[in-house]
């Protein structure tokens, strides 16, 4: 039981390791290019079943939310570099936090 709350803590690290250096890089585009090289390390060479569905779930999924909630004001963002209304880099996060929660949920449940 250890190990895997172990691999569920780095994990998380690695999504808390994302959102810290949101202030410190603030061209979108670059934060998105490292957020995509994150999510290629962890499918290259960490692979497992149903991954790519749960990121695209995350990708697909999360920016249609986050595209409702902003354009009704329910959230707004300074960084706009995605249909003017949500930082480009944010549904990357989110897609990549959707495949952490899969991979988490299968740990614990086995």
């Amino acid at each position: 039981m250890f190990i895997r709350l172990l691999y569920i803590f780095l994990y998380a690290n690695t999504i808390m390791a994302m959102i810290v250096l949101i202030p410190f890089i603030t061209n979108d585009y670059v934060l998105s290019t490292l957020y995509a090289f994150f999510i290629f390390l962890l499918l290259r060479f960490k692979p497992e079943p149903y991954d790519r569905t749960a990121l695209l779930i995350g990708l697909v999924g999360i920016t249609i939310a986050e595209y409702i909630f902003v354009s009704t004001g329910v959230e707004t963002f300074i960084r706009n570099s995605l249909f003017g209304i949500m930082p480009l880099w944010l549904p990357l996060l989110w897609a990549y936090a959707f495949v952490v929660i899969k991979r988490s949920m299968r740990l614990l449940v086995n």
